[in-house]
């Protein structure tokens, strides 16, 4: 499903809001097949990291690397086209669009020029994540635990090598958490690298071969949930 071997490195990034540090020095490397989660308590710099890497924001020092190439100064959309995709905390869907034209969205986002590209990828990811039921139904009309599985499949319909994702089980019942959880495990185990920010630390203790945890804007790392090695920093 997806590009699969994409790698992420962040060294030493600092970002800095007048005089308060919301990230320092922080260094983290996420790699094909494992899933690293973020957490800590609110205002810890986690949000500001994740802004960080995806492109939202710039860092006032340090290096992020995508598959060895330096994209620390690059905007979101050029970011996307070299493979990193990301969700968002908020849920955030174009509610208009159907389902399909939603997805259609994240293949175009990955510079996709042939239409047939683009829509074989659209049946790909509908296919994979279930919703090829609700297709044709726009997004406003849909629960939250499917709107969030929209999401989801906009970011992997641009077939990304690495995938940020920012608290992705909030409003999910018991049931879709579950389900999500085994999605993600599925994607990682075919070669995607995730990073997610996550304050569920059950679902962390289940799911993430490698945990950051985030306090005053410093990470440090704990051992892997399956007790691997974590590739460090």
């Amino acid at each position: 499903m997806n590009g699969g071997g994409g790698r992420l490195t962040a060294r030493g990034l600092v970002r800095r809001f007048g005089g308060v540090t919301a990230v320092d020095q922080v260094s983290l490397r996420v790699v094909p097949g494992r899933i690293t989660a973020l957490t800590g308590p609110n205002g810890a710099g986690k949000s500001t990291l994740f802004d960080c890497l995806s492109g939202a924001q710039r860092p006032d020092a340090g290096r992020i690397l995508l598959s060895g190439r330096d994209i620390t100064r690059l905007p979101e959309h050029r970011r996307a086209r070299l493979g990193l995709a990301r969700t968002f905390q908020q849920i955030a869907v174009f509610p208009r669009l159907s389902v399909a034209e939603n997805l259609r969205v994240g293949a175009e986002q990955a510079g996709r020029r042939r239409p047939a590209e683009a829509g074989s990828a659209v049946e790909r990811t509908l296919a994979l994540l279930g919703l090829a039921g609700v297709r044709d139904r726009p997004a406003w009309a849909l629960p939250s635990g499917t709107l969030r599985l929209v999401e989801l499949g906009r970011a992997l319909a641009a077939d990304p090598g690495v995938l940020l994702l920012d608290e992705p089980a909030a409003g999910l019942d018991r049931a879709e958490t579950r389900r999500f959880m085994l999605l993600l495990r599925a994607l990682a185990d075919d070669g995607l690298a995730v990073l997610l920010v996550e304050h569920d630390h059950a679902l962390v203790d289940r799911l993430a071969d490698a945990v950051l945890v985030m306090e005053d804007g410093r990470a440090r790392r704990l051992p892997g949930a399956d007790g691997r090695p974590d590739g460090g920093a």
